[in-house]
């Protein structure tokens, strides 16, 4: 393997060749921190989309033809590569997206389990024989690749959540193409090319289409190409995804994983101290940006204002600053756009009545995180998804009203019940709608092999392990008699 960092990031591959878009416009790539120029790149347009949906279909056969250890070779490689070039990607990650050190080298972690998971995706991909009451007759069910998978990525965990679709996807026998957030277009789809690439996947198969969603956005989920659609983001874009691909030429399915406003309980016999670090890291993790992030702290009032103090002091004590620094804890905001949005919420729950309890000004794109207290649950600040860090904390008297509120919105991503006696934990966990609740930890979990998703407005669909291969493999009956049947007529 070669040390020589990545460059080439002013072009794309579409269909088995690095070029720029034939759009005319120019996208510029910026550092959120500094506001650096990382990058200027020429975007797609619809006819480079065509020409990466054309060459997916070309190339996917042959893909999937391929046998199940030569495309587990290719992800082993490509994880191997991740571990050689850890810095750099972790370096991209800090500049593109305004992680922290530390957020970036979790992402690192987490995208690269994803790789080693998908190798051995190509060794589960499992048929059938299912019995039959005509004699003679033997039904088979085959599991096959979908053929050309559509990935859409967003920029907040942006290699993450892009290659926890393409590596399944890839190793499944699927071609696939990507369109990566304009945020992180390196990120989230370039930098995983560069990997691919490296690790011998034949050209074609996977290329990244950066442009804007104005231009391409609906030509991407429109095209009669891509038999499935895999989209990360907000829930008002994700039901417009649904409506176009049910519009589209050639009907699609679709895996959205949409927003969320997930709660944490904390109920009467909790840990305090074991509640309030998870809560701090919970909430202020890459600024708060994470679709599972905590938006609504739920406590008990026999122990809330002991939580609301301890909890207020540790966030008075995070760092805010340069993302490359060890102990910077709060990052940038990713763009002006969602730091103007945070700042209206920060004004409304004020003009709400909840009481603030820890802020400070802002700087550039830096944020201090805040803390409201005292709100009440049909404030907007519990109602609308923050993302950022702000975040909102609830007062409740006993497990029913706890549980009522938990579910008092219409997203069901993650969330979180802190107890010390396990199976009442786990009993609050399983009246809680949501698609995942852990109980004493805080609700940023995503394991490869673990089913990822939401109930309600917050998706479609399970990204991670057996669930995955499911949702980008299709079964195909086939029927074999093997002896002449008796026909009534």
């Amino acid at each position: 393997m070669t040390a020589t960092p990545y460059d080439g990031f002013d072009r794309m591959p579409l269909g088995g060749q690095w070029r720029g878009g034939r759009s005319g416009r120019v996208l510029e790539d910026r550092d959120p921190y500094t506001d650096e120029i990382l990058v200027r790149i020429p975007l797609a347009g619809e006819e480079d989309l065509n020409e990466a949906f054309r060459a997916a279909a070309d190339t996917q056969p042959k893909w999937a033809a391929m046998l199940p250890g030569e495309r587990a070779a290719i992800l082993r490689r490509a994880a191997a590569i991740m571990e050689a070039r850890r810095e750099e990607i972790v370096t991209w990650l800090i500049k593109e997206s305004g992680s922290t050190r530390l957020k970036a080298n979790i992402e690192w972690g987490s995208a690269q389990a994803i790789m080693l998971e998908a190798a051995s995706a190509p060794y589960r991909v499992q048929g059938r024989i299912l019995p039959s009451d005509i004699p003679g007759k033997e039904n088979r069910v085959y599991r096959q690749p979908v053929g050309v998978v559509g990935v859409i990525s967003p920029w907040n965990f942006p290699l993450h959540l892009s290659n926890r679709s393409v590596a399944p996807a890839l190793a499944v026998g699927n071609a696939v193409v990507i369109k990566p957030a304009s945020d992180t277009p390196v990120t989230g789809g370039l930098l995983l090319a560069k990997i691919f690439d490296e690790a011998g996947l034949p050209p074609g198969v996977l290329s990244v289409v950066v442009g804007p969603g104005s231009v391409i956005g609906d030509a991407f989920v429109l095209h009669p190409v891509p038999r499935v659609m895999s989209f990360t983001g907000s829930t008002p874009v994700g039901r417009r995804i649904a409506e176009l691909a049910a519009k589209s030429p050639m009907l699609k399915k679709v895996a959205l994983e949409l927003g969320g406003n997930s709660p944490f309980v904390i109920l009467d016999d909790a840990d305090l101290d074991l509640a309030v670090n998870a809560a701090v890291f919970g909430k202020f993790i890459h600024q708060g940006q994470i679709c599972m992030i905590t938006n609504r702290l739920i406590v008990d009032g026999r122990i809330y204002d002991r939580f609301v103090e301890r909890f207020t002091a540790r966030v008075r004590d995070l760092t805010v600053g340069d993302p490359n620094s060890a102990d910077t804890a709060i990052g940038p905001i990713i763009n002006k756009s969602q730091f103007d949005g945070l700042l209206k919420h920060i004004a409304t729950a004020r003009a709400n009545g909840a009481r603030q309890t820890a802020g400070g000004e802002p700087t550039g794109l830096l944020l201090p995180p805040h803390v409201f207290a005292d709100v009440t649950p049909h404030m907007r600040i519990a109602q609308d998804e923050m993302f950022g860090p702000v975040v909102s904390i609830i007062k409740v008297t006993g497990e029913e009203e706890a549980i009522r509120v938990a579910n008092d919105t219409e997203y069901g991503l993650s969330s979180a019940v802190f107890t010390r006696n396990v199976e009442r934990g786990v009993r609050v966990a399983l009246q809680v709608k949501a698609g995942m609740t852990h109980v004493n930890d805080q609700p940023v979990v995503d394991l490869s092999n673990c089913p990822f998703g939401g109930e309600k407005n917050s998706g479609l669909g399970r990204f991670g392990g057996d669930w995955i291969i499911e949702e980008f493999t299709t079964d195909h009956w086939v029927s074999v008699q093997h002896t002449p049947r008796q026909y009534p007529f």
